[in-house]
């Protein structure tokens, strides 16, 4: 539940979301209810600064896809901020907009990977970021939480479990393991280059999209389609072969 007396509470997840998948979706709903959280923002980043590449899908298709994968759960909402502002997304600019909007650091809660958070030391305007909010970091498969302490002693000090953060003063490193499917948007968008179905890696809605706009590959469709357009034409048939013989029988032609 939202935590009374302390104003809102908003989570942050952000990325390129090429696509969006239901470990980001898994993520947000988990951090939402783990610390009480009046809503989670998914902000589709503008250009990413420590990828080598864009984004395949415009900006237009990737806050469309967020928007569709949140969709009906509760608290959960896109945000195309970042997408409107020119030039590399950074971590600290996104936050002191927010800030700049009346939340205060303990009031936003900036959620990561272990795999992302463990390279902080290279983020922009560290170590300052990590005084702008409380930072969540969730596990993923094959990066172990408590090895974060190890790989950043220097951060240690700072990392807490959920329920040690609540009573925290001021901004912190909560370490929240989550059960998240292994799956990732660099893997999806290779499965649909070859072929393969995408099925339960993305929500139904975001499936749709990428479908129905061939992103990722200009051949992209869902497996088995020109099959089961056959079957459909096939069903039609049938039905309009009854139809013709229920009309002959009516008028005595049977």
């Amino acid at each position: 539940m939202t935590r009374s007396g302390e104003g809102p509470r908003v989570g942050i997840l952000g990325g390129t979301l090429d696509p969006v998948h239901c470990g980001h979706v898994r993520a947000a709903v988990a951090v939402r209810d783990a610390l009480g959280l009046s809503s989670v923002l998914l902000l589709p980043s503008h250009v990413p600064p420590h990828r080598p590449h864009a984004p395949e899908a415009s900006p237009f298709h990737r806050f469309a896809m967020a928007a569709l994968a949140v969709n009906g759960i509760a608290r959960l909402q896109a945000n195309d901020d970042e997408l409107r502002n020119a030039g590399p997304t950074y971590t600290a600019d996104t936050l002191d907009r927010l800030r700049s909007r009346g939340l205060s650091p303990s009031q936003i809660f900036f959620i990561t990977g272990a795999d992302a958070f463990a390279e902080i030391a290279t983020w922009h305007r560290y170590p300052e970021v990590l005084d702008l909010a409380t930072f969540v970091v969730i596990s993923r498969p094959g990066h172990d939480l408590g090895r974060l302490r190890e790989r950043l002693p220097s951060l240690a000090s700072r990392m807490k479990n959920a329920d040690d953060a609540a009573g925290s003063e001021g901004p912190s490193i909560v370490l929240l393991d989550v059960s998240t499917p292994d799956v990732s948007s660099t893997g999806i968008r290779e499965r649909l280059r070859r072929g393969e179905s995408i099925g339960g890696l993305v929500p139904p809605l975001v499936e749709t999209h990428i479908y129905q706009h061939r992103l990722y590959s200009s051949l992209s469709r869902r497996p088995h389609t020109e099959s089961r357009q056959r079957a459909i034409f096939r069903l039609k048939a049938e039905a309009t072969r009854r139809k013709t013989m229920t009309a002959d029988r009516l008028h005595g032609e049977d």
